[in-house]
């Protein structure tokens, strides 16, 4: 079973349906996981998400350090009500950006397991649809995969 991982990413659950939010530093990851906790997601852990992988799904938990701490630029280190892990749901890559208004259905495996992926919208509106995403999923379903 391969892991643990250690990514420089935030993580927010909603329900215990795992957010993954990667990019390069400064591109907004601290702040959109503040914007979907602010929409009632909990915080998993900030600028660093340790990955397990097991039974084919992927597990973020935070390192203990800097468990229950997210950084909000201009304001300082916050404390916040965590949950101790969460299985990823979705991976949120901000180094992208989504030109197409319906994207296609796209993944990226982390740990030996596929995920589905969105790009950082040129637009804003994103942590609303994101949350979305988590609760009832996309109206067109990811593609099979041929075994």
């Amino acid at each position: 079973m391969p892991g643990p991982l250690i990514l420089h990413a935030s993580t927010v659950a909603w329900r215990g349906r795992g957010i993954l939010i990667r990019g390069a530093s400064g591109s907004g990851k601290s702040a959109l996981a503040l914007d979907l906790m602010a929409l009632g997601a909990r915080l998993v852990a900030d600028d660093r998400t340790e990955l397990h992988a097991g039974d084919g799904a992927v597990v973020a938990r935070c390192p203990a350090a800097i468990r229950g701490l997210i950084e909000a630029r201009c304001v300082g280190l916050l404390k916040a009500r965590t949950v101790e892990e969460a299985l990823v749901a979705l991976v949120v890559d901000l180094d992208q950006t989504e030109a197409q208004r319906l994207p296609p259905w796209r993944d990226v495996t982390l740990l030996g397991v596929p995920l589905p992926c969105l790009h950082k919208p040129a637009t804003g509106h994103f942590a609303p649809a994101i949350l979305q995403y988590v609760k009832a999923g996309r109206a067109c379903p990811a593609p099979q995969r041929l075994t």
